[in-house]
């Protein structure tokens, strides 16, 4: 582990409880080495030695790193104000899926609750190629979700109120060691950090943030739940939710929701996907703009676009910087470059697709 990575845990280690501030000095000095030469003492000897048994953990247990600044950094939750300075990972899945769907609900769900949350996910796994299930393990919605997903054969990501050293609650270790092989298992805490009550609250930005939409399956009047469902309103995620009886006292969140508007009313799989516009079945490759066949591409540019073909709804320039592994600068800087000649077009929220004819 470099320097710079170790400074960075440190840092985050030693503002944990101000953690806007650490993002304030961050963006004005651009790294965490250039923060402790501005201000030298604002890191103590206790966050370097957290730092240091930290990166011993990361090396021990395989774990991956994602700071808020690079390019293989969840692109959706960059997007979030208030997103992790540093995220830790485990498992072997993709973190940034495309279509993400974040599952929360009541930890003491109805029959009709989890039979329905179950079924909405394999239905999903039949109807979209690539689709990532979202919750936190939690009692209830989460964990029938977690294992839908497993069941369904598709990704799963798991977003812990903790760090990587401990599974809670323990009893869905197996899901959690299952979500290992076929998704993971993504936290901003470090190693022994427990899972406080506040934690809880924090981990929901993630959950929501991750995501592309957020479904909410059952909830009483207050609740979690409801949490998420707001940072995702915050964070300009779609927000569905499953409706109960008028008398159901489970289901009264979610009644709730619907009726204010905050969320949009699903009763299945394909209102999902119809709302989102998202295609279940396969595309054929976007067809060459006439731009393209008058303009001469670079070698940079072809790659760019034989990338954008594959996605008619296109691709996230973070994504783009992942996929074809060429700095951040030089995709931005092609991207405007092809836009100016009508080889591509740029998307609100820093998507970009091929020109159509």
């Amino acid at each position: 582990m470099t320097q710079e990575w170790l400074n960075r845990i440190a840092l985050v280690w030693a503002l944990r409880y101000r953690q806007k501030y650490a993002r304030q000095l961050l963006d004005m000095y651009g790294s965490a080495s250039e923060v402790l030469i501005h201000h030298p003492d604002i890191i103590g000897k206790e966050a370097f030695l957290r730092a240091e048994q930290e990166a011993t953990f990361i090396e021990q247990h395989g774990i991956q790193t994602f700071f808020y600044k690079d390019a293989n950094y969840p692109y959706r939750l960059m997007q979030c104000v208030d997103a992790p300075i540093v995220l830790y990972s485990k498992g072997n899945t993709n973190i940034n899926p495309k279509h993400a769907v974040s599952i929360v609900g009541t930890r003491a769900p109805s029959e009709r609750g989890k039979e329905w949350c179950r079924n909405f996910v394999l239905s999903l796994a039949e109807q979209l190629s690539d689709v990532t299930i979202i919750s936190g393990l939690a009692y209830g919605i989460d964990v029938v979700a977690h294992k839908a997903a497993l069941e369904a054969g598709i990704p799963t990501l798991i977003i812990p109120a903790h760090g990587l050293d401990r599974i809670y609650p323990t009893i869905h270790r197996s899901v959690a060691v299952s979500a290992l092989a076929q998704g993971g298992i993504v936290t901003e805490y470090m190693h022994g950090v427990e899972p406080e009550r506040h934690h809880f609250v924090a981990r929901n930005r993630i959950v929501a943030g991750m995501a592309d939409a957020v479904v909410v399956v059952e909830s009483k009047a207050r609740g979690g739940s409801l949490i998420t469902a707001q940072m995702a309103q915050d964070y300009n995620r779609d927000v569905f939710a499953l409706p109960g009886r008028y008398n159901d006292i489970a289901s009264e969140g979610c009644n709730r929701l619907i009726q204010s508007q905050r969320a949009q009313l699903i009763t299945r799989a394909e209102d999902l996907i119809a709302a989102m516009r998202w295609e279940t079945t396969a595309k054929q490759p976007a067809q060459t703009s006439m731009a393209e066949l008058l303009y001469d591409l670079t070698a940079t540019q072809k790659i760019l676009l034989d990338k954008l073909c594959e996605a008619e709804d296109g691709w996230h320039v973070n994504q783009l910087v992942m996929e074809t592994q060429l700095p951040y600068n030089e995709v931005a800087a092609e991207l405007m470059m092809m836009e100016l000649n009508g080889v591509v077009k740029g998307l609100p929220g820093g998507m970009w697709r091929v020109a159509k004819k």
